[in-house]
């Protein structure tokens, strides 16, 4: 049987992660739209992606042919779409005049090394970059709290990601995750939020890439001590992970369910409420125990 408690107050609202990502389409306005979007909801965090993109992709991979709003080929396209140091240094001016925390998963090390400037709170390892050691120990070197994608990756894997991060004593935080956009719900497998926390005895949050907030609900409901989800202004919108985001109202809705969703979890004592001894004097006429 699985201990559901371990490490975790089962009472306490988990971190609520709104993912920009890359929906923002290389324009600092729709990304301050969608910082605004994740303050209305009740978000605690937004957080972006920043890649090196010569670094991360391959020439052969940048060279093919693809259409975008940038021009006719994976290079334009990704390039289009990332933020250099103008964008960060505005997105940051932002989060701060809004009281918002910001943060990133870098894809590279030169992308870690460029966000140190912001000093942001936490970092991010994205599931893509879990078996990337090199860049697990740029990360881990800053101690700062970071919570670790789990997508497409086995369970070797993640422990052997944790163990660097155990070795430079940087707190961290797994967060269970299926990588691909959209996700279908029966491929969540949700009961490995507690497994994961057993097994590494640590907290452990969700990535969610599905369509719809039921299976994010779900997840709070096995303890998972943070949300992430991509937020976007339409998901008819051009990008990748549109498809796999929720809109403005439904992450406030999602918030407002978890929320609910603690406060019906209670505390696991059994008593008697004052509105059920109303009812009790009313349909209780026999007591012989």
């Amino acid at each position: 049987m699985l201990d559901l408690n371990v490490h975790i107050d089962l009472r306490q609202m988990p971190v609520i992660i709104a993912e920009i990502g890359i929906n923002h389409n290389g324009d600092v306005s729709i990304a301050k739209k969608l910082i605004d979007g994740a303050i209305f909801a009740g978000a605690d965090a937004v957080k972006f992606q920043k890649r090196t993109v010569e670094k991360v992709y391959s020439r052969e991979e940048l060279d093919k042919y693809r259409e975008s709003p940038w021009g006719t080929t994976n290079r334009a396209q990704k390039l289009g779409l990332e933020f250099g140091e103008k964008e960060y240094d505005e997105i940051d001016r932002y989060c701060r005049e809004k009281g918002i925390i910001w943060f990133a998963s870098a894809w590279d090390i030169d992308s870690q090394h460029f966000l140190r400037k912001y000093n942001c709170k936490y970092n991010k390892v994205a599931s893509a970059m879990l078996t990337h050691k090199d860049l697990l120990e740029a990360v881990a070197e800053e101690k700062k709290y970071t919570f670790i994608s789990t997508g497409m990756s086995t369970m070797e894997e993640i422990e052997k990601a944790v163990n660097v991060f155990k070795k430079a004593d940087c707190p961290y935080e797994l967060m269970h995750c299926n990588a691909t956009y959209p996700m279908k719900d029966d491929e969540a497998n949700l009961f490995m939020i507690p497994v994961l926390r057993e097994r590494f005895k640590c907290k452990v949050g969700y990535s969610g890439h599905e369509v719809g907030l039921i299976t994010s609900s779900a997840a709070v409901v096995l303890g998972a001590t943070s949300i992430e989800r991509h937020i976007t202004l339409d998901r008819a919108m051009y990008g990748s992970d549109q498809a796999a985001s929720i809109e403005v109202m439904g992450f406030y809705r999602l918030i407002n369910y978890i929320k609910t969703i603690k406060q019906a979890l209670g505390d696991g004592v059994k008593r008697v409420t004052p509105e059920e001894e109303n009812i009790k004097k009313k349909l209780r006429k026999i007591s012989t125990i």
